[in-house]
């Protein structure tokens, strides 16, 4: 393996801002030089990285309050990522060869400050396990939900890389029913052979609803479903999704339930504006009246969350109790791609570009 610096590097551009969700056509796979790292930086060749919704947030032109700054026309895309240590400065207790995750995905190399980078578990049987969001729903479950044994627990936007390890991850904490949402039908069949999902609900589909002269039908037929798959309401809730699937868990909420929103897909994946709201319709008197709880789930705010998931998960890995589903595109020319697919609904899990060393 060579230690030279490599005299280029491609990397993933905003080109434009979208109009409406973000296309293959608003970024631009650009080759640019590549510096000599710093006294204090790490150069780092990416493995993988994460493809993630936020990022049509932070696309949109108009991220407010965001954990991280909102993307310009000529900025790189960022997110997660694991590389391996090309050059670590001298001092550092990285070498080359070392695998490391990091913040600067979306390119081939990276120039990572060596505070931002953290050596990959060694416990994890594959380091792109590394790029689960299966902290955030592990922290949701076990630090605002609280799951116990016998709950019935919904996770909307099961099919994502958040939802196929938080049922997962409910049911090995104790819970003793499992429902999910997804917008296809192929969907739900895999999260119920392959997931151990009890019920997916299929029927109310949150892309273009909410807003739309539809949103009272979708929210009706929507908790239709809930009710069936639920006759005696829901004690958790771990939402991704937001809008007319949250009004109907409300709805459906037992006594003392607690939800915990970890995401709002139905404003950052809707097909008007710019992903940055999402408004929903919730019946706050019976939040009162039911004691039921409703706290958003922010990574930061439980630093020590990620540790001990990576514990749990790698052990759960390595004996078979828990399964890590995962979407694979090759190559950064498809990055892009990959991004309009995600937004699109095409993909099951976790979705990541793998890069191929240039040799």
């Amino acid at each position: 393996m060579t230690t030279s610096t490599p005299l280029t590097n491609r990397e993933v551009r905003l080109a434009t801002v979208p109009e409406g969700l973000p296309s293959a056509a608003d970024l631009a796979v650009v080759e640019s030089p590549l510096p000599a790292p710093a006294s204090d930086q790490v150069l780092i060749r990416n493995r993988q990285f994460l493809v993630f919704a936020g990022l049509r947030t932070l696309t949109g032109g108009a991220a407010k309050d965001t954990p991280v700054p909102g993307l310009r026309p000529g900025d790189t895309l960022f997110g997660p990522a694991v590389g391996e240590v090309v050059i670590a400065p001298p001092g550092s207790a990285l070498r080359s060869g070392d695998l490391v995750t990091h913040m600067l995905g979306w390119r081939e190399y990276a120039l990572v400050p060596v505070a931002e980078c953290a050596a990959v578990h060694p416990a994890l049987p594959d380091p792109v396990a590394h790029l689960s969001s299966g902290s955030a729903a592990y922290g949701a479950l076990t630090r605002l939900a609280g799951v116990r044994e016998g709950d019935v627990v919904l996770i909307t936007g099961a099919a994502g890389g958040l939802g196929t390890l938080a049922g997962q991850i409910a049911r090995l904490l104790g819970a003793a029913r499992v429902i999910g949402t997804t917008g296809s039908p192929r969907k739900a069949e895999r999260l119920v052979s392959e997931l151990g999902y009890d019920a997916v609900l299929t029927a109310a589909s949150w892309r273009g609803v909410e807003g739309s002269v539809d949103a009272r039908a979708a929210r009706e037929e929507f908790a239709g479903q809930l009710a069936e798959a639920a006759p005696d309401g829901i004690d958790v809730l771990v939402d991704t999704v937001g809008g007319a699937q949250l009004t109907a868990a409300v709805n459906a909420a037992r006594r003392g339930a607690r939800f915990a929103l970890v995401g709002s897909l139905s404003g950052q994946l809707a097909a008007e504006g710019s992903g940055e709201r999402a408004p929903v319709e919730i019946d706050a008197y019976r939040l009162v009246l039911l004691g039921v709880s409703l706290k958003g789930y922010l990574g930061l705010a439980h630093p020590d969350v990620e540790v001990e998931w990576t514990t749990r998960f790698a052990h759960w890995l390595r004996s078979g109790e828990i399964l890590f589903p995962l979407s694979r595109i090759a190559g950064i020319d498809r990055a892009p791609q990959a991004l309009q697919g995600l937004v699109e609904g095409r993909y099951f899990g976790t979705v990541v570009v793998e890069l191929p060393g240039r040799g």
